[in-house]
């Protein structure tokens, strides 16, 4: 049955959000990165790094089997909901800046059903403003894609293929451990199975290993844009199209473009496998 039945009359309110921007869990972000940087209070939030404020953490007792919410004000109401995260666009006007309190407003502002290779696909955009100080900061759009399917919905295998030798200017082959996606899972209270639970991951979802965080991905191209650039970030679009196993070698890399305006930007991984892609702007 369509999953337009189930979203027929679906329209969530906006809601809005106010938390101070802790340096402490910046400091985490950076640990978990492996990143030797002094923040303090008053400095710039790092691109994308605002993923891990704003949480949401509901009781136990309001997860599904798959370890995410079984409800949420901006969750579809569709059955066996299954969830992935597609991409984003992200324009910075001014960067937040720690140890103040920031307001975010979220929104839904596009919902459509398509028809992929698998069944339906419900495609819903969700736009996040975010102000400190009384002005605009940033704006993010989500693109989130979900689907009803209550059994094994994957074919996707793991990378066994070495890296070959890099091609572009810009370079990091990150490693990844159940450990490290432990860790990126609790700095964004993501509670869903798929990446820390082995026996889930591969009997329900159908996955041949741990999956790789799409957002940590991103992470991977934004830090690279970040560390390679002498000017600030201004705007990081990414569209993720293949998920990364535990294990897999893989590879983030980018080239600017002639007047160092912006940036191309990706993850592969063997034979040049495509993961993800973004675009970086600089200001």
């Amino acid at each position: 049955m369509s999953l337009d039945r189930y979203i027929g009359t679906w329209s969530p309110e906006p809601l809005s959000s106010t938390e101070r921007l802790g340096v402490e869990n910046a400091a985490r972000v950076a640990a978990m990165l492996d990143l030797t940087v002094g923040l303090a209070d008053g400095d710039a939030l790092p691109p994308m790094w605002h993923w891990f404020y704003f949480t949401e953490f509901p009781p136990t007792a309001e997860l599904g089997a798959d370890g995410h919410p079984r409800d949420g004000h901006f969750l579809p109401p569709i059955p066996d909901r299954r969830r992935m995260f597609a991409g984003a666009r992200l324009r910075i006007h001014e960067p937040l800046l720690l140890g103040r309190e920031a307001t975010r407003t979220c929104e839904v502002v596009s919902t459509k059903v398509k028809h992929g290779k698998t069944g339906e696909l419900l495609f819903v955009t969700v736009r996040n403003e975010f102000s400190q100080d009384g002005r605009p900061r940033m704006t993010e759009e989500q693109d989130l894609v979900y689907r009803s399917d209550s059994g094994s919905s994957t074919s996707f295998s793991a990378v066994g293929e070495p890296l070959g030798a890099p091609t572009q200017p810009w370079v990091a082959e990150p490693q990844t451990h159940p450990a490290l996606l432990f860790r990126f899972s609790a700095l964004t209270a993501n509670s869903h199975r798929i990446h820390y639970d082995q026996q889930y991951a591969t009997a329900v979802e159908g996955y041949p290993g741990l999956v790789v965080h799409g957002p940590l991905l991103a992470l991977y191209m934004s830090e690279l844009a970040r560390a390679n650039s002498d000017r600030p970030l201004s705007g990081f679009d990414f569209r993720l199209s293949r998920p990364v196993f535990v294990g897999d070698p893989i590879r983030a890399q980018g080239t600017p473009d002639a007047g160092g305006a912006s940036a191309e930007l990706s993850v592969l991984s063997g034979a040049a496998t495509m993961h993800a892609t973004a675009t970086a702007a600089f200001a």
